[in-house]
Parts: structure tokens; sequence; C-alpha cells
């Protein structure tokens, strides 16, 4: 699986303290590159496969094209907001709408007509509007400024740029300012926000992880890994003038084919110090903890069927993110990726220093790097338990994070905010404090338990954050004490502490919040270091590097992913593992004779029944030259008249080392083929009315 949303299970601070980058190493092949849309290569698309797009097309796979908040792809394949999506993708959502019997996570999910369709209580859906370039205007703010006062330049501006391009309806728009090339380009993203997204089909878990773990990030595969939702506006089908028609006939071997979707981040032009770092501290610190904490919710989930159900979606996303970093100690200890990256630096480094002018632009950015990545080792422990969340876990407490930080920064000018509590950004959270999603008592004290202990093991008993927080009590009891006391489970509850400001939160009595209340001052200390001594020195030595190459080199490539809207382009095409060949595509055929009866290889009795009814020569999934990412799950897959042919939902074994580097020779994206899809929404689940609007393009 190869969901951001998945990935992102390590929180978001600590993947926005990720080291900086700069441009790619020479793996280049003819097929790499995640390339912004206003940025598209047209003549390298021409002379490979002699398809040049037109701004038609452009505009109408933009504008079809779509993100899911919490991190995957999507597009709409209907002018009725139909959304289609992974399964993976809407697990969250499934897993939130379960209850009373009711288990749509395992089971699948079927509206008989849009009158049933379920409103996902915590789903936002964003649709790309434009990009404008703010290079100039973010570089001139910037100038001459160093450690905090680069800081706070960063985001005051981009605190008045949100707030120009929101100012009409925040409700309705969400913008971005994000940084390309690490500083050398910076652009506003702006999105249609949609926050009524409904669910209308899911499969069965069996169908759409069919093969579970053994087949994750290999194929062959058979995974149905597919979702349908509906976006909502005023009550109604939202209607849509972009979408991408369902061809059900899907790609052919060779084929030209496009993913428009939002790669969640890469690594392919971090310095080779970064590097480093990821692999000596990083990585090793999220396996260790991932691979506790699945541990523990495994024993959890044994413990009764309701503890299983509440707890599935979070193992299977922990799972998945243990085996992408397992993936990454051999891809991080490669000698072909290192001494590329060597020689890669070793030149750009005596370019700079041939010429006395340029070294006097440039200085020694490696230098600069270097001292940010010693304040990172220094802090890195107290900061991902802290700041990064690892040390206190459970939805419960980031809310009262998100509370008593909203509280503080929202009493400061719009330009001296942390950027995520800008005017522009708060109805987004506003959102997420009124969401419905249920919270399960026994999950939270779980992991809250199982936090705290890694806390104190982490620091140290002696560690004056560790008193202030545990006192004298034993994790588990305080756990108990804190989900059984705190109010915060409640909706209302929250958005009346969110209206009620400052001094509702300073009044609060809810432990939840007296906590988060108690280690704020500390916490923020280490998110002001981390952003002004970590941050600050390493965004100024890529933007350097950067700035370096473009004099060297031009600017010919694309930049890492920054979870926002790329198209990439390749072709159906298997390949070779030590000298086999692995064919295209997989059948229907294949997948009932992989299944055996038992699990992960299981199928459910619609699917049984239907066997005799199926075509077996049907295609199912296949794989592309595609180059993707976490966070392209859910992109579609978009032939030259930019019809959806396949959805992507992962990448083969050789894809886990596309974070750093792509290879074509076996790199490969995975998807579903529109073929699968119809032939399964007709003859297994007997869906002709989901079957006919993608047909139709229509209700």
């Amino acid at each position: 699986m190869s969901s951001f949303f998945k990935r992102s299970l390590l929180p978001l601070a600590v993947l926005a303290c990720a080291p900086a980058v700069l441009p790619s190493i020479p793996f280049a092949h003819a097929d790499e590159g995640m390339w912004t849309m206003d940025h598209l290569p047209a003549d390298l698309m021409k002379q490979r496969y002699g398809f040049t797009p037109t701004a038609a097309w452009t505009e109408r796979v933009t504008k079809a094209s779509a993100r899911l908040a919490l991190g995957c792809s999507a597009s709409f394949v209907s002018a009725d907001g139909l959304v289609m999506t992974n399964h993976h993708c809407a697990n969250e959502c499934l897993q939130q709408l379960s209850g009373k019997g009711k288990n749509y996570f395992q089971d699948g999910y079927s509206a008989k007509s849009p009158a049933d369709e379920q409103r996902c209580p915590a789903m936002e859906l964003n649709q790309l509007d434009s990009i404008t370039d703010v290079t100039d205007r973010m570089q001139t703010a910037l100038r001459g400024k160093d450690g905090a006062a680069y800081t706070t330049a960063r985001q005051a501006e981009e605190s008045a740029i949100e707030k120009e391009c929101a100012k009409d309806d925040p409700k309705k728009w969400r913008c971005d300012v994000i940084s390309l090339y690490h500083g050398g380009r910076t652009a506003l993203y702006r999105y249609r926000r949609y926050q009524d997204v409904r669910m209308v089909m899911a499969p069965d878990q069996n169908a759409a992880f069919f093969g579970g773990d053994p087949d994750n990030f290999n194929f062959p595969r058979y995974d149905l890994d597919m979702a349908f939702m509906r976006v909502y506006e005023n009550g109604k089908p939202a209607k849509v003038e972009a979408f991408l028609p369902f061809d059900a006939a899907g790609p052919k071997e060779g084929e030209l084919v496009f993913t428009s979707g939002n790669p969640g981040s890469t690594e392919r032009e971090v310095p080779l110090a970064d590097l480093e770092f990821s692999r000596n501290v990083t990585v090793p610190f999220i396996i260790d903890n991932y691979s506790a904490l699945d541990g523990a919710l495994w024993q959890y989930s044994r413990e009764s069927t309701a503890h299983h159900q509440e707890a599935q979606e979070r193992v299977f996303g922990i799972e998945n993110s243990l085996k992408v970093y397992r993936g990454r100690v051999d891809v991080l200890s490669d000698p072909k990726l290192l001494d590329a990256k060597a020689k890669n630096e070793a030149s750009l480094r005596d370019w700079i220093n041939a010429d006395p002018k340029r070294k006097e632009a440039y200085g020694d950015p490696w230098a600069k790097n270097a001292q940010a990545l010693a304040v990172k080792k220094r802090i890195f422990k107290p900061y991902v338990m802290l700041e990064g969340a690892f040390g206190i876990q459970g939805e419960l407490f980031q809310y009262a994070k998100l509370l008593v930080r909203a509280a503080n920064e929202r009493q400061k000018p719009d330009a001296e905010r942390l950027t995520a509590y800008h005017d522009a950004r708060l109805p987004a959270l506003e959102a997420e404090l009124g969401s419905t999603a249920p919270v399960y008592p026994d999950l939270e004290k779980t992991e809250l338990a199982f936090s705290l202990t890694k806390l104190r093991q982490v620091l140290g008993a002696d560690d004056e954050m560790v008193k202030l927080v545990l006192g004298k009590a034993a994790p588990d009891d305080l756990a108990e004490t804190l989900v059984k006391g705190t109010k915060l489970a409640d909706p209302k509850v929250r958005l009346e502490l969110w209206k009620g400001g400052a001094d509702a939160i300073a009044a609060s009595k809810d432990p939840m919040i007296v906590l988060a209340r108690s280690t704020e001052p500390q916490t923020r200390a280490l998110r002001k270091q981390m952003d002004d001594e970590v941050a600050a020195p390493s965004r100024q030595a890529s933007e350097a590097m950067a700035k370096a190459r473009f004099e060297r080199d031009g600017v010919s490539s694309y930049p890492d992913a920054t979870f926002t809207q790329r198209l990439s382009f390749g072709q159906v095409k298997g390949w070779d593992e030590n000298g086999k060949a692995v064919p295209a595509f997989t059948y229907f055929s294949g997948l009932y004779d992989r299944a055996t009866g038992s699990d992960p290889f299981k199928l459910t009795k619609p699917w049984l029944d239907a066997k005799a009814h199926v075509n077996m020569k049907t295609p199912y999934d296949f794989v592309s030259t595609n180059d993707i990412i976490g966070g392209n799950s859910g992109s579609p897959v978009i032939d030259s008249e930019g019809h959806a042919v396949g959805l992507i939902f992962d990448g083969n074994i050789h894809s886990l080392g596309g974070d750093f580097y792509y290879d074509e020779t076996t790199n490969r994206a995975v998807a579903v083929d529109t073929a699968a899809i119809m032939e399964a929404l007709k003859v297994v689940y007997k869906n002709q009315a989901l079957a006919n609007e993608l047909s139709q393009g229509h209700l």
C-alpha cells in the first residue's frame, strides 16, 4: 500500500522536520518524475511517446483529480460528484460509520441510492483550483534573515499570502504556500474544499486486501482496493464540470498512461548527511516504536470482538508503515545510492569553490546543514516524544493539545502564528474538532498507557518532563484516570472550548486539557528550537544548493513530492525478476487459483457464489512504469484521451526505494484495472446502479 495516510502514522510534526533537500542524482530514466501541473515536460513526453498534452487536456485532468485531506488521492468519475479512491483510503470513514452490529471496514459498504449514502464524520476532499508563483515575494521577505528572524519572516509572509488567497470564503477555499525545490521556487496552491463527503460503495476487506501482508508491496497481485464516495453541496450531490470518463475496457500492455495524484513526500534531493541521519536515527526509532505498538494492539485485538473491530484500522496502518520503514533499512545502506550522492555533492561543491563569486554567493551550505543536524540529533528524542506525540498518544490528548495550542496562537497577530493556526486554516481545525467520529475509550487507554511507558523508557525516569507528565503515577493508572475523566470525546465539548478561546482553556479542569496545558511551554519551546535552529538553516542550505544547481544545470527536473498534485507518465509494462519475466497483468482466473479458503487468501461468499459467472479472462491488477510514492494511493490511471483506466493502490517491492531514487528497470506502480472494477460491480456485488453511473458519467 502506498498511501501517505498510512505512512503518516509518523506524527506530522516529525514529518515537518524531515531533512531538507536538493535536486536529483543521476538515476534518472525517461519515465521518472512527479511533475507539477503547471510545468509538465511536454517535450519529453512527445519525444518518448509522441504525445503532447494540450491546455484543455491538462485543465480537465487537473480539475477531475482530487486529494483526501487525510493523505490520499482521488478523482471525480461522474458529473454528480462521484469520487473514486482506494478502500484503504476510505478505511477511516468505514471504521467510523461502523457500529451497532455493522463492520463496514471488514464486510464492505453499499448504498442502494444517494439517499442511503452516509456522511463520513471526518473526511475532507480538496480539488485544486489554481497554482500561483510567489517565489519573488517569499525571497524578498526572507532576504538577509537567519534563525528566528528567518522563521518569523517566513511565517508572516506565508500567513499574508494565504489570508489574501482565502479571504473570499475560508470555509470554501484552502490555500497552502508550498516550497518547491526547497526554496528554489515557492507556489501558492488554492483548493476548493468539500467537507460533506459520503460513502457510496466499498468492497469487503478480504477482496480489498487479498493476500494481506505477504502480498503487500508485491506482484502478481489480486486486490480490489477500491472505494467510491460522493461529494455534496447544500445537501445534494455536487455537480462537477470536470470528471474522468470511466473506460471499462482498461489499458493495454505497452500503452501510455498517466497518474494524477498527490505524492506525499520524497527525499530524492536530500543531502548525504540527511540520509545518514535517517538511516542511523529516525528509521530505527520508528521501527522500534511501531513494532512495540503493533504488539500491544495485536494483544488488544485478541481480547474481544469489539476490541478487534476498534483496532483493525489502526493495526492495518501500523503494519503497512512497518513494511515501508523496514524496506528503507536496505535502501539507505545501498552503496549505489550513497556513492552517487557523495559524487553528486562533491561535484557541486567543487563547482561552487572554483569561482570566488560563486563561493561568496552560496557559501558553504553543507557546513550550515551539518550544524542544523547536530542540533536535530541533540533534541530528536524529546522532540518526537513530546512535540511529535510519540510519548503521549491517543486522539483525546491530540484534541487537547490542539485546543491548548490554538488558544495560545489565536491570541497572536496572524503573521506571528505557527502556519497551521493562520486565519485561513482555522476552519479546517474547527471542522476537525467538530468531527463526530467515535472515540474508543479502551483503545485510548491502551495507546496512552503504551506511549507513557515509552516516554519514561526513552527519556528516562529522571527527566523533568517525564516527572511532570507522570508524577508518581504508573502509566497504566494515569491513562485510566485521564481517559475516564476527560469529556473531550464529545465534539460539543471540544467546540465549546474552541469558541471559548484562551479563557475557556485556562479555566478548564478537564484532565486532558490540564495535561496539555502543563506540557505546552516545554513542547512549544522544542518546536521553536526545531524551527529556528534546524528547519531554518536547513531550508537556507537547501535553497543555496538548489540555486547553485539551477545556475549550473538549468531547471529541467521536478521537485520532491510535497502532497500537492503531480502528473507522472509511463507505460503498462512488467519487469524481469532474477531473469524471470513478471507479466504486466493478473486476471480473475489467478485470483481464484490463489484463494486457499484461509486468511489472508480467503474469498467471501459473494465471490465464491460468483465464481461460475465471472469472466476469468478479465484483467484484475496491472503494473506500469509510472513514478509514484506514498500519497498516490487513490490516483486514477489515465489514458491519453483522459479516460480512467485504472486505480493506483500500491507499488511493487522495488518501489520501496522510490523515496530516494527511481529505477525504471524494476520500480512499478500497481493498479486495479477498471475492467476488474466493472466486472466485480456487476457480477460479484450486483451493484448495477453504480456500474451504470460509471458507464454513463452521471446518476
